[in-house]
């Protein structure tokens, strides 16, 4: 039970190492360079992290290159792979303090959310790719008795992984765990805001068994760092998770140096529809509060155009402004903590400016909207709710940070029109007893994933990703070692005897 552990005691003992990790050792940026890790908790500067660069990500590419060109990993054994990465996921539950800590100081979020939902779901997503590896088929096509074609898949080479800075280590798990399953090597770079769990994570992955040179860490800025595995000749794929305008830079520099493989996870505004026939109001209303204020809001899934039937606004509107008490922002090390800090003052600040354009546009302002903790020193903002219009910023624009914007409809055909007026794709959810106008509102929607009657239930089974400009890559599932890999046909002529 994380009550009975002195969170603030062990925060105090804690050093971190922000130096990268490359081919099995920690190392220096070859310049020298480093930049200041930030905790948004109090504004203190937790460690200086390797600001990695050009010369930095060649030397990477160099040595990721050799190892898998050599074998070390990809022509091990399915099964040796799969006890690797198991070891790796039981490695990660041993240290899971740590890791929790470490992703709470470093990024803000409340450490019950760190421990039960960040580090539990990296294992297990790793643990469960581990688990896939000896259980996927390669193909046999149906052909004439004299050929036989093998459909297989071979890893792809060396992955970049460029990884956002919300859910750092499950984001991370998400790309790493299905790109080493299929025997690839892998640079990953995480974000500058949240970078010290990937470098420890390298080394758990060490300890597990996995060769060096095949999981390397380069911490760095996006346009640096990012950039130049971006553009790399020798990356042969890059897969994003993060902000739409960065994930378009990304695939434009794949394109324009190697055609590498390019996987876009990118951002969301998804809609969450709510009708007078939802089978429970006080479920949808818990739903729609919990699932933006969820990890301060800084969740690219968030439901935070929230659309309700007209006859049931000011009823369900309440209901939903009851829960902002548990969203109340408080230290993140206090395992009572529902709200969390924002990841930093250029994130807080970017929020606070659209509570206030949300306010000058004439939004209806019904909770929160101000900036909270200032004495800590630290970047907290209340949860914020707003009635508003369609039209308006707030409800067009991804805000990533703790804002429902709430819009009215009176019709099925309008509450779809609605729902689809964005340029994202990602999630959507629709609340209705009426199987029918359910299944007729999901299959009108444009996203990835369709909820009914419930916000975010899902597993490891089920892929992840978005239509339109919330990208085109699918993370988990079976689905998502399609990304890692080639497909190759191996047509043999058989002679007769």
């Amino acid at each position: 039970m994380t009550t009975t552990i002195n969170w603030k005691e062990k925060a105090a003992a804690l050093k971190f190492d922000g130096r990268a990790f490359v081919n099995g050792v920690r190392v220096d940026a070859a310049d020298k360079d480093t930049f200041d890790c930030i905790s948004p908790l109090d504004g203190a500067v937790l460690t200086q992290v390797a600001r990695c660069k050009q010369a930095d990500v060649d030397a990477a590419v160099v040595i990721a290159r050799a190892a898998f060109e050599d074998g070390r990993w990809a022509h091990t054994s399915p099964k040796h792979r799969k006890e690797t990465l198991i070891r790796f996921a039981d490695l990660i539950v041993k240290n899971a303090h740590e890791l929790a800590l470490t992703e709470t100081m470093d990024m803000g979020k409340p450490i019950a959310n760190s421990l039960a939902t960040d580090v539990n779901a990296a294992q297990n997503t790793i643990r469960w790719f581990g688990e896939a590896i000896d259980k996927v088929y390669d193909e046999v096509a149906p052909t004439p008795r004299d050929s036989l074609a093998l459909i297989t898949r071979e890893p792809v080479g060396v992955v970049a992984a460029v990884v956002p800075w919300n859910y750092p280590l499950l984001m991370t798990s998400w790309k790493i765990a299905p790109a080493l399953a299929t025997g690839n090597s892998v640079i990953l770079k995480p974000s500058e805001k949240s970078p010290l769990t990937a470098m420890r994570l390298a080394e758990l992955a060490l300890e597990a068994g996995i060769p060096a040179g095949v999981f390397n860490v380069l911490p760095g800025y996006g346009h640096e760092a990012g950039a130049a595995l971006a553009e790399h000749m020798d990356v042969d794929c890059v897969a994003f998770t993060g902000s739409t305008a960065v994930g378009k830079r990304i695939m434009q520099a794949a394109a324009s140096s190697n055609l590498k493989r390019a996987w876009m996870e990118l951002g969301g505004k998804s809609p969450n529809i709510v009708f007078a026939d939802a089978p429970n109001l006080d479920e949808a209303a818990a739903a729609a509060a919990d699932n933006v204020f969820y990890n301060q809001g800084e969740s690219c899934n968030a439901p935070t155009r929230l659309i309700v039937e007209a006859s049931i606004k000011d009823e369900f509107m309440a209901k939903v402004a009851s829960h902002v008490k548990n969203y109340t922002p408080a230290d993140p090390l206090d395992a009572s903590t529902g709200m969390g800090a924002i990841v930093d003052d250029i994130q807080m600040n970017s929020v606070l400016k659209y509570i206030e354009t949300g306010k000058s546009e004439g939004a209806q302002l019904i909770a929160g909207g101000a900036r909270a903790r200032v004495a800590s020193g630290g970047y907290f903002i209340e949860p914020t709710i707003f009635i508003a219009e369609p039209h308006m910023t707030i409800v067009r624009e991804e805000i990533f940070g703790p804002v429902l914007s709430a819009v009215t409809f009176e019709t099925e055909a309008q509450a779809v029109a609605l729902a689809n007026d964005t340029e994202y794709g990602l999630q959507a959810a629709v609340w209705t007893n009426d199987i029918s106008r359910a299944h007729r509102v999901a299959r009108s929607i444009k996203a990835g994933t369709v909820h009914v009657n419930q916000y975010n239930d899902d597993d490891i089974t089920v892929p992840f990703g978005g239509y339109k400009q919330s990208g085109n890559g699918r993370d988990k599932s079976l689905h998502a070692l399609e990304k890692y890999t080639e497909l190759k046909t191996t047509w043999i002529k058989i002679h007769n005897a």
